[in-house]
């Protein structure tokens, strides 16, 4: 009988095609500059290898759901039904149809009128920008805005007008002298968990018609009643035009989403690069966000117990003398300052079994770099206790006292308002003007 399966051939060792010295010389200067010199032969994202008592907060999986029953049961479902679904991009669908189904119940839960699924946050961020601005267009950006902002920004070719983190009379000299345009801002930021001054820079926008975009990606599903997010908690669903997430945080899924006006749906699905140039969500993707939205809806406690530990742990580690620089949310980060103490930190904090996440250039500016916890709601008061007791213990370890951000704390407390600033991270420099005083 003949068999129908492929004979496979031997592996073989292959070679890459030779680089010319141009693109050589870029990968030559990564390993001398940051690997050798910098993480002396190391690399800052890859300490030790967690055991099964590590306590793990490097997951945005904020509401402890990424294992839920009821969203693996949707996904398994969706799988043996439907398979991998029909490969096509998204502007091919119509009628009745899961995908669209829930961009609608997506864009209702949010108090919009509609929404678009995308492929990631970073494509929803990147597409949108590309399609609302170009060359005339001055786009505005926190200067700790998410680096797909900055992105959309490039590929729009539009001019990137930088204003300072959380500055809201920098922000309306800018528009005051460079004129209407499009403001972007992260609800939350993702490096110092701070939140923007919303209700302020919406009346800078009414008042210079300028259009509102909002990043929700760490705040859709942890912040609202019911997890519809700050600009909705804030009362200010309509006066924001664009309000895009990620859906890899707290809905702990693969997907972006951009709640927009129905007219402008179809528009972005059809002058959108990533809308058009990349296939749907698969249909067990899909099948999970919409459990997990059902979830969010009905578990109001997940959102209690993350806000509580967060509370505590923000609250612990600055009475400990950590810098948090602001933070107000589930995201609290211990800035060491350069890498190389980065490093002692990162090693400190994981040999006795608390892993964070490091973040460093481009992330942030070369010298500001720092470990992120992200706090979730399945810690529970025994984990807390444990975070803020090695954190005590490892002060003279990691040097805190000599830290730039200890430093910085250290001078506001005795000048109000100094000394506290987040500057222009580093990922951001090529894209910026200068930005004025």
């Amino acid at each position: 009988m003949k068999s129908n399966v492929t004979t496979l051939r031997p592996v073989q060792n292959y070679r890459n095609a030779i680089l010319p010295d141009y693109v050589t010389l870029r990968v030559e200067k990564y390993y001398r500059e940051r690997v050798q010199e910098t993480w002396d032969g190391g690399h800052v994202m890859h300490g030790m290898i967690p055991d099964s008592t590590a306590l793990m907060l490097t997951s945005n999986d904020y509401l402890s759901i990424a294992r839920h029953p009821s969203i693996l049961s949707a996904m398994t479902e969706s799988l043996q039904h439907d398979g991998n679904g029909v490969l096509m991009s998204g502007i091919f669908l119509h009628g009745p149809c899961p995908q669209l189904e829930l961009e609608q119940r997506l864009a209702n839960f949010m108090h919009a009128e509609s929404g678009v699924l995308c492929q990631s946050g970073y494509t929803a961020n990147t597409g949108l920008i590309q399609c609302i601005a170009n060359d005339q267009t001055p786009v505005y950006a926190d200067m700790m805005a998410h680096m797909s902002l900055w992105e959309g920004i490039r590929s729009a070719g539009a001019k990137a007008v930088p204003f300072h983190h959380n500055d809201v009379e920098n922000l309306e000299r800018q528009v005051l002298r460079n004129g209407p345009g499009i403001v972007v801002v992260d609800s939350v930021y993702s490096t110092s968990g701070n939140i923007a001054p919303l209700k302020e820079i919406a009346d800078i926008c009414d008042a210079q018609g300028c259009v509102f975009v909002v990043d929700e990606s760490h705040s859709l599903g942890t912040h609202g009643p019911n997890g519809e997010g700050l600009v909705v908690e804030m009362g200010l669903s309509d006066r924001v035009h664009f309000r895009t997430a990620s859906l890899a945080k707290a809905f702990a899924g693969r997907a972006g989403y951009i709640a927009c006006s129905k007219r402008f749906n179809e528009y972005f699905k059809s002058e959108s690069f990533p809308a058009i140039f990349s296939s749907t969500l698969l249909p067990h993707d899909v099948a999970g966000l919409s459990a997990t939205l059902t979830l969010i809806q009905q578990e109001g406690w997940r959102r209690h117990r993350l806000h509580q530990n967060a509370n505590t742990v923000r609250q612990e580690l600055e009475a400990l003398g950590y810098n948090l620089n602001g933070s107000e949310s589930q995201i609290v980060s211990l800035e060491a300052g350069p890498e190389q103490q980065t490093i002692v930190l990162r090693n400190a904090l994981e040999s006795r079994g608390i892993f964070g996440s490091p973040f460093v250039a481009p992330a942030t500016p070369k010298n500001r770099s720092l470990i992120r916890f992200s706090i979730h709601a399945g810690l529970s008061d025994a984990d807390i206790e444990r975070l803020i007791r090695v954190c005590r213990d490892i002060r003279e370890e990691v040097d805190l006292a000599n830290w730039s951000s200890t430093r910085r704390l250290n001078r506001s407390k005795g000048r109000p308002g100094a000394g506290n600033s987040m500057m222009v991270p580093a990922k951001q420099i090529a894209v910026q003007a200068s930005v004025a005083a």
